[in-house]
């Protein structure tokens, strides 16, 4: 598998450090401020786990946050937890809040004419309540487990891990978490309006129809009720997403890149350890996430927190919350902006 360049730090930092000291502007005289909470969104394998969890250029660190001098800055977390700015951080992946593997059998079996739920990843296969009950929890400053889910249970089919294994913080006598960075292939996306959402459905049929195009889509191959559902079941996703205080959407030039991404991640999988999807195992995994690539992307390259209505919220200026990349097949940065 190729490298992935991580070229996003450089614009990632001085964002994320705007935003925070903007947050901690805005609750200085509060002692129980609430912690700052990041958005990270990316299609799959486009080098989000990279900004998370890949070193940062050591240089650039000590360039734009005060000449650290610490060795091993590794993370957009460790760079919050170390020095000037010592901040208890936490992260939180969307996968760890995924449904436990009895409930997404049954919400599969409750809808199996329904292709698009019939395994975790799509919007209605994951815990909200416990998603709610984290983030309220992060939010007042109470001791909060973080949820973890073991992808390999069940031959892959994946479970959450026991409660009794889930790292706990704010715990008496430790200082109070100050950011949570929330990532995930969906977080962020918002619904859709039922005839907007019609509107992209039927356009994508009409693509696959005719005979002079080329659809490479997969949205007018599902059905209007399935894609509904899941924008049904996104409505509910806003409890999450109206916590962010700031958000970073890594995109693509082109979502068909994601199936190039995942191939080569298959076959590292393959040849580390023997065994893995086939290429039209890889495929069929993609072609389940595509629809709502198709269909919300949108929504996040105009900006998740732009309002939807001719009404602003004045208490709560939406503008420059949102930072924008734009990466070419090989994953390097193409385009920056600020939403």
């Amino acid at each position: 598998m190729p490298e992935i360049f991580d070229d996003k730090s450089e614009h990632c930092i001085p964002f994320l450090l705007e935003r925070l000291k903007q947050h901690q502007a805005r609750y200085a005289n509060d002692p129980n401020a609430p912690p700052f909470f990041l958005g990270l969104n990316g299609v799959q394998g486009v080098g989000k786990t990279v900004l998370v969890s890949a070193p940062i250029p050591l240089a650039y660190i000590q360039h734009e946050c005060e000449k650290l001098t610490t060795s091993k800055v590794s993370t957009l977390q460790k760079l919050l937890k170390s020095p000037p700015y010592s901040l208890p951080t936490v992260t939180l992946s969307l996968d760890d809040i995924y449904l436990t593997h009895a409930d997404q059998l049954a919400l599969a079996n409750s809808h199996p004419d329904n292709s698009l739920i019939q395994h975790r990843g799509q919007p209605s296969t994951h815990d909200l309540s416990l998603g709610k009950k984290v983030f309220d929890s992060l939010r007042a400053n109470l001791p909060t487990a973080i949820p973890q889910y073991d992808k390999s249970a069940y031959g892959g089919q994946g479970d959450r891990v026991p409660e009794s294994s889930w790292e706990v913080v704010n715990k008496k006598g430790e200082e109070k978490i100050k950011a949570v960075i929330f990532e995930g292939w969906c977080v962020g996306f918002r619904p859709l309006d039922d005839e907007i959402l019609r509107q992209k459905w039927e356009d994508a049929v009409r693509q696959r129809d005719d005979p002079t195009g080329k659809y490479e889509g997969r949205l007018g191959y599902v059905k209007l009720e399935d894609v509904k559902a899941i924008n049904d079941a996104l409505r509910e996703y806003d409890v999450l997403t109206n916590h962010l205080d700031a958000f970073i959407h890594i995109d693509a030039q082109n979502s068909r890149f994601v199936y190039d991404w995942r191939q080569e991640q298959e076959r590292t999988l393959v040849a580390t350890k023997g065994t893995g999807m086939t290429e039209e195992q890889v495929n069929h995994f993609v072609d389940g996430y595509y629809p709502s690539y198709e269909l919300f992307t949108e929504t996040l390259r105009n900006g998740v927190f732009r309002p939807t209505d001719d009404s602003v919220d004045t208490k709560t200026e939406w503008r420059d919350r949102q930072l924008r990349l734009v990466v070419d097949r090989n994953r390097r940065v193409q385009e920056v902006m600020r939403i």
